[in-house]
């Protein structure tokens, strides 16, 4: 059981979201638009952030970019806009899925529980490579001495990079293995999120490596 925040301000579609969410065994609770979200974020713990984008007083962008300088809380968008760049913007601020209106509240539970099963699966062992540390466990990453903070996806993208060095992976196979097979994104996620991760790591960002028309691998030289 998992404790959701659902910030949306159709008061009908927040109340089948809930529904679906409890008949899922997870407790939820609601916020109306994104001031009350945050103010929520910052006051209760919670494992998954369900957020509308088109929100009176704060947008959902913006709201999923001010949780991410909170912690690393797995977040799922909602919104009416399908374009591909609306959906690379929303990745861009944080956002580890994405769902178009209209959409089935049963497929939003499946991806709500898929997330938190990654969330929840971590090895134990910590891995080192370069200057780079990752702790699964707590799930922290440190470059160069410091820590950074990562999105949810952020993480298991690096986890998985570092997890098999030198080894090759397409952007298809990151795709679904990272986000998985019923994931509605493009190709243009992966690379998305490798721009940001190297941003986030500096100098060590070097070590994720572009093979042109082949994919990425994680190399650190001998």
């Amino acid at each position: 059981m998992a404790s959701i925040l659902i910030a949306e301000d159709e008061k009908n579609m927040q109340d089948i979201i809930a529904e679906y969410m409890q008949k899922g065994g997870h407790t939820c609770q609601t916020a109306d638009d994104g001031v009350d979200a945050l103010m929520l974020l910052k006051n209760t713990p919670f494992d998954l952030l369900i957020l509308d984008v088109m929100m009176p007083h704060l947008d959902g962008f913006s709201v999923c970019r001010l949780a991410r300088e909170m912690g690393n809380i797995p977040v799922i968008l909602l919104t009416a806009k399908s374009s591909e760049e609306d959906k690379l913007k929303g990745y861009e601020y944080g956002a580890d899925d994405y769902m178009t209106k209209p959409f089935s509240p049963r497929v939003l539970l499946a991806k709500v529980n898929a997330l938190l099963r990654r969330t929840a699966s971590s090895p134990v062992d910590t891995l080192c490579a370069g200057k780079i540390t990752l702790i699964p466990a707590s799930r922290k990453v440190y470059a160069d001495g410091k820590e950074v903070a990562l999105t949810h996806m952020e993480y298991e993208l690096l986890h998985f990079l570092m997890a098999n060095p030198g080894q090759v992976f397409s952007r298809d196979q990151l795709l679904n293995r990272i986000w998985g097979y019923d994931f509605e994104g493009t190709t243009r996620t992966v690379d998305t999120h490798i721009k940001n991760l190297r941003q986030k790591l500096g100098g060590e960002g070097k070590h994720i490596v572009t093979l042109i028309r082949s994919g990425y691998k994680f190399e650190v030289p001998a």
